[in-house]
């Protein structure tokens, strides 16, 4: 059998068993066992494929009709310019959040850090160090880098994707609770976070791709959702420097409320910006 075959069989029981972009699951699947990339598949359709692989094939196929995310069956996914080991130890990184390191890093290239003093930028919660990783592989300045989240998993993953990407002497990872193990005032440029923002009765809602698979504590935000904002905001007076900003993920429909928590602790230029499909995604505030 070849691969066209293979592929176009597997994109039909996918979709049989209502796997979301059956046919690109399926690609997704032969393109990480030939070690390509799905735009060059091409080269490959006509290719037999040997028993292993195609034993390999129904493994995967038989994970994803069971609801697993295809990301943790191909076990990596692309974010920005990295490619990412992905695995139920972390949320797996989405669009919508490349769009937050582009606003990071348009404040970083716009704002003055002279030397001796490079930003340092701390991203809370970083799950597969996707974030972090990806602003240090673009901000070509010198700066200091830390990822921190409360999973000893999660900070496992990140720093195996930090040596997957190259960047392990770029950025550091600790396991952390929030800002809590930060003792030196004033020493923070930027925080940067895409925390748990659903509310907790509505977790159990999400699909099953989502809420049987992806780690809750990731997910949940509490009653309202804005948990972890609040207690970010508050810690963030002590650890901000002067002119520091905050840039954050949020939940559509949030941005008012956001906005006005902001306020309320004292952050200016207060933003709260749609991402591309018109949903409140992104809030950001400097401490003058």
């Amino acid at each position: 059998m070849t691969w066209r075959d293979t592929i176009i069989k597997a994109g039909a029981y996918l979709k049989a068993k209502a796997v979301p972009d059956a046919q690109v699951a399926a690609e997704l699947l032969a393109a990480r066992l030939l070690k390509t990339g799905r735009g060059t598949l091409a080269a490959h359709l006509e290719k037999e494929v040997p028993e292993k692989w195609l034993e390999a094939m129904r493994r995967g196929m038989a994970r994803l009709a069971n609801g697993e995310p295809v990301q943790y069956v191909i076990g990596e996914w692309d974010f920005r310019h990295l490619t990412l080991k992905c695995d139920r130890r972390a949320l797996i990184p989405r669009p919508e959040t490349e769009e937050l390191v582009t606003r990071v890093l348009e404040h970083l290239n716009r704002s003055p850090f002279p030397a001796p003093n490079p930003p340092f930028i701390v991203d809370i919660g970083t799950g597969t160090g996707a974030i972090i990783l990806s602003i240090a592989q673009e901000f070509k300045g010198d700066a200091a880098f830390l990822g921190t989240d409360v999973s000893e998993d999660a900070i496992a993953l990140a720093q195996e994707n930090a040596g997957k990407c190259g960047l392990a002497d770029r950025v550091k990872f600790a396991v952390a609770d929030g800002l809590d193990d930060f003792d030196e005032p004033e020493c923070v440029d930027v925080i940067v976070s895409n925390p748990p923002y659903i509310e907790s009765a509505v977790c159990d809602t999400l699909d099953p791709r989502v809420r049987d698979y992806e780690p809750r504590i990731a997910l949940d935000g509490g009653v309202t959702g804005l948990d972890f904002y609040d207690r970010y905001l508050g810690d963030a007076l002590n650890v901000l420097t002067p002119g520091g900003a905050v840039f954050f993920e949020i939940g559509d429909g949030q941005g008012e409320a956001l906005a006005k928590l902001m306020a309320d602790y004292g952050f200016g230029d207060v933003k709260i910006e749609k991402d591309l499909a018109g949903h409140d995604r992104y809030a950001s505030g400097v401490l003058w």
